[in-house]
């Protein structure tokens, strides 16, 4: 379990440079929102995410064609929970956008660990 969390922590950070990289790209040289940059950093880092997980962090062996739509399930809750969160923190609560990012992460790391380790790669070898 410690050595599947920091995988999951490693991938995460990979995968959040990504996001982030492009979420600031966006909005600093983009001029758009901070909420659909953030969406489309999540994607970027999303797709990253799903070959270093299932290769390094569950070292699953469940085929593509059975993990592939699991994980894009659960990672569109975490889509839905990064919208929703940028939403209420940035929009609504005038929190700046890369603050709100932070705390959205963190919520959408917490789900989506749990998700792909008990649903998504179930069959992972500790």
């Amino acid at each position: 379990m410690i050595r599947q969390l920091s995988s999951f922590i490693g991938v995460g950070v990979i995968a959040s440079l990504i996001h982030y990289a492009l979420l600031v790209a966006l909005v600093e040289v983009g001029g758009l929102a901070p909420v659909p940059s953030a969406l489309c950093g999540f994607t970027a880092g999303g797709i990253v995410s799903y070959g270093l997980n299932r290769r390094h962090t569950f070292v699953s062996d469940r085929p593509h064609d059975q993990a592939a739509w699991r994980f894009a399930l659960v990672a569109s809750v975490a889509f839905v929970l990064t919208y929703f969160f940028m939403r209420v923190l940035n929009e609504t609560g005038h929190m700046p956008y890369l603050a709100a990012q932070v705390i959205t992460t963190g919520v959408v790391m917490i789900w989506t660990f749990g998700a792909n380790k008990l649903w998504t790669f179930p069959t992972a070898k500790l």
